[in-house]
């Protein structure tokens, strides 16, 4: 929409105008849909997700996880087989050390190569979240749209990665520098997959949900407390029937909840964003102790310290602390890393700081379920609270993880 004295294409009397603005909306509309079976043959929600039913029969380009290939691969040939499917699988390896340009271009080489149809066959994604985003920046690049869909195979990609519209990879010793605001046409969460999952990396995904639960929902947070080792043991594949009810209740309120945040502010205009908790110390974190660290760790360690910070201020009782800190054991996940020092501290603050348009805007979470949003913290603040978190955490040094946090 444009000022009528200056309106593109409207004929003109008198001297032509030499400045134009030009206003234009773009709608954007996902599906998140709940699935079981989604490679089950007879469940036709994958090949129909996205279709237009345009052309003779079905083709698509499928990026797989490695790992996921090599569990499901001929699971995913003989769905696609089973529908008349003709299809490319483009298999990458996953970990943040691959998550980069040159696997994106690998991508981008193999629909090139296949000759998908711009709009009418989507890119079809099946994996963690490193495999996801990469998948989403590609298709963003390519032909500058195409469509894909999202199928996350890890509890990460479950309530995070897979449901929301950012994509991106890592560039030098940035985590996720380069990317972009894709939305997939349809995310399919099929909780099936987690039953492959190893036990890191469920309390990997658990991590996201604890986020939630810390600053969104104070009930998430209660079904984690009371059933924390029932989830880690089933891997929220409900195996139980309490099993089944409390892990599709624990994974549709970290959905929900991420989806309620995110919905209002897909492109980020607001920087205030209570979704960020954890994720402010954690980026340079992560980086830095690759590959020792997952990214659901280094987040914990993040909510750990602010956490503490927390305390200090005032915003979160002792007693409540120590219910997020012993949430986060029960979890299996590390609550303090050696890495958190103040010179790391500084350099995370000052990126985290220039991140958020030159102001800290940094979530900390007001008792458990609530946050607030201050931009006053200092280095010296931040190492005060990181000792004070080595010594909560010494007790549980003996039991190190695998990337020597405890």
């Amino acid at each position: 929409m444009t000022t009528p004295a200056v309106q593109p294409g409207l004929a003109q009397t008198g001297t032509p105008p030499h400045h134009w603005r030009v206003r234009a909306q773009q709608s954007v509309t996902y599906e998140v849909r709940t699935v079981d079976g989604v490679l089950d043959p007879d469940n036709p929600a994958l090949i129909e997700a996205g279709a237009t039913g345009r052309g003779s029969g079905p083709r698509r380009f499928v990026v797989v996880d490695a790992k996921v290939h090599a569990l499901y691969g001929d699971d995913i040939r003989h769905y696609l087989d089973h529908h008349g499917c003709e299809h490319a699988l483009c298999v990458l390896p996953a970990s943040e050390e691959s998550k980069t340009m040159d696997a994106v271009i690998e991508v981008v080489s193999g629909l090139d190569a296949f000759g998908i149809a711009r709009r009418h066959e989507p890119v079809i994604g099946i994996g963690g979240g490193v495999v996801l985003d990469i998948v989403g920046l590609a298709s963003s690049l390519y032909r500058r749209s195409t469509p894909y869909i999202r199928v996350p195979t890890s509890l990460l990609g479950l309530v995070d990665a897979g449901v929301g519209v950012k994509t991106g990879v890592n560039f030098g010793c940035h985590k996720n520098r380069l990317g972009s605001y894709f939305a997939s046409t349809v995310a399919l969460l099929d909780r099936g997959f987690l039953a492959t999952l190893d036990d890191r990396n469920v309390s990997n995904g658990l991590a996201e949900v604890l986020k939630m639960a810390l600053v969104a929902d104070v009930r998430l947070f209660e079904l984690l407390e009371e059933y924390a080792e029932l989830l880690l043991a089933e891997r929220l594949t409900g195996r139980t029937l309490t099993g089944e009810v409390v892990a599709k209740d624990v994974v549709g309120r970290a959905v929900d909840g991420m989806l309620a945040e995110l919905q209002p502010n897909l492109w980020e205009r607001q920087l205030e964003r209570v979704v960020d908790y954890g994720h402010s110390f954690s980026p340079t974190l992560e980086m830095r102790a690759l590959p020792a660290l997952l990214h659901g760790e280094a987040v914990t360690v993040d909510m750990a310290l602010t956490t503490v910070l927390a305390e200090g201020r005032g915003l979160v009782s002792r007693r409540d602390r120590e219910r997020v800190l012993d949430l986060m054991r029960r979890l299996r996940l590390p609550v303090w890393h050696p890495l958190l020092a103040p010179d790391l501290l500084e350099h995370a603050l000052r990126e985290t700081t220039r991140h958020r348009d030159g102001r800290q805007r940094m979530p900390l979470p007001v008792g458990i379920g609530r946050a607030c949003f201050v931009d006053d913290l200092t280095v010296a603040e931040l190492a005060g609270a990181s000792e004070t978190l080595r010594g909560l955490a010494a007790p549980a040094v003996d039991a190190s993880t695998a990337g020597g946090a405890s």
